[in-house]
């Protein structure tokens, strides 16, 4: 096969600068930057520049100077010694942190309270150092054995001591999710969050900031089945997920249609309609956008306003928690998808069927809730039970 070619050379435009072939331009690494920050989700970037502030103030208090990139190995290390807890021998935990340090990162603003953290946050600080290292082409001292080898062991030195991390936020599993739903009345706020908690819970558990990206464009009315009856009384949906945490390119996947039926979907069209009669009376044009918007107070009961923030779906949780007698406290928007997961498990739903509504791409994400809703009910604790074999099937009729 020939794959001669000719070499072309042209001249370079009037005005344009030539380039250096060994490093980048400044315009080109600020656009570099930019493409970088766009494909990340906003969550993400929040969390990259949060522990980056983090390491820059820690950084200054410990070294007496600003932070530069590559660090050396050594700093890292001191980093995780600073911060990782151990025990001496009286069985106390330490940590290497100096109180005037500690001091002054919580006055600061980088830390919430005194002593050391916990130990994700810990190797999320680390992580995120590592991947900036990598983004930036440096050496990356997060990689050296030195620092794996210590983060390996400083795992296995907190779970042999039980050191308790934070736990979940508890799931809003089919009970407690009926107790908020209770308190939404008929109002447009009540209409609202009844459509958006169960929006949230019976799409799949869908998080905070797919709840928010639901539009009146990606959750249409379900098409009918030919041979379906076209007088039904009840709704249905489907929601087409866009980006996620697990479909980071947006692109439409076998899994991507989300049904919206039920309890759910009679919730969402008493929504759409009180917002179309809402718009109608106030001579507005008709609804469009994002599905779940602020409701204003006014005279006339509420006005409809701009789509909510992801950070508000967590407020909703928390204040039907709140108005259902629970601890607000414990619950999060997360509570939402986890309590699906653990309540598909409870009822027997076969885990590919979840997983097709959640959209988790590894069932080992979704394992740990199934024990959660499966836990009672394993046969094996009941080995000193009566009748707790397991019967036999029906014999199948000729």
């Amino acid at each position: 096969m020939d794959i001669s070619y000719e070499l072309i050379t042209l001249d370079p435009a009037a005005g344009t600068p030539v380039l250096a072939t060994d490093e980048l331009s400044p315009s080109a690494v600020a656009a570099l930057r930019d493409l970088l920050d766009q494909g990340e989700s906003p969550n993400t970037v929040r969390s990259y520049r949060s522990a980056m502030r983090y390491w820059a103030a820690w950084f200054s208090l410990r070294y007496g100077r600003r932070l530069e990139l590559p660090l050396p190995v050594t700093v890292v290390l001191q980093f995780i010694v600073d911060h990782g807890q151990r025990q001496d021998d009286a069985g106390r935990l330490l940590h290497d942190l100096p109180e005037p340090v500690d001091a002054a990162l919580v006055a600061a603003g980088h830390k919430a309270a005194l002593g050391a953290p916990t130990l994700s946050t810990l190797t999320h600080r680390v992580s995120v150092l590592s991947k900036i290292h990598q983004l930036q082409g440096l050496e990356n001292p997060c990689v050296d054995g030195r620092v794996r080898e210590l983060t390996a062991r400083l795992r296995r030195g907190y779970a042999r001591r039980g050191a308790a991390q934070p736990h979940a936020k508890p799931a809003l599993t089919r009970e407690p999710l009926q107790a908020l739903l209770d308190t939404c009345d008929d109002s447009l706020a009540g209409l609202r969050d009844r459509a958006l908690l169960l929006f949230a819970f019976s799409s799949g558990g869908r998080r905070r900031s797919e709840v928010t990206a639901a539009t009146l464009d990606n959750t249409r009315p379900a098409p009918r089945s030919p041979g379906q009856p076209s007088a039904r009384d009840e709704p249905a949906f489907v929601h087409l997920m866009g980006v996620s945490k697990s479909n980071q390119s947006g692109r439409t996947r076998a899994d991507s249609h989300k049904p919206v039926v039920g309890q759910a979907a009679l919730a969402l069209q008493a929504w759409l309609d009180a917002w179309r009669a809402h718009h109608t009376a106030r001579g507005l044009p008709p609804p469009e956008g994002a599905i779940f918007r602020r409701i204003r107070k006014s005279n006339s009961g509420g006005t409809i306003a701009e789509p909510l923030t992801p950070q508000a779906v967590r407020a909703i949780v928390q204040a039907r928690a709140a108005l259902a007698g629970l601890d607000a406290s414990g619950f999060s928007a997360h509570s939402l998808r986890s309590g699906f997961v653990t309540e598909a498990a409870a009822q027997n739903i076969p885990m590919p069927e979840t997983m097709a509504l959640t959209g988790h791409r590894s069932p080992a994400s979704v394992i740990g809730y199934f024990r959660q809703g499966e836990v009672l009910g394993l046969r094996a604790a009941r080995l000193m039970e009566e009748n707790n074999a397991e019967p036999p099937e029906p014999k199948k009729q000729r």
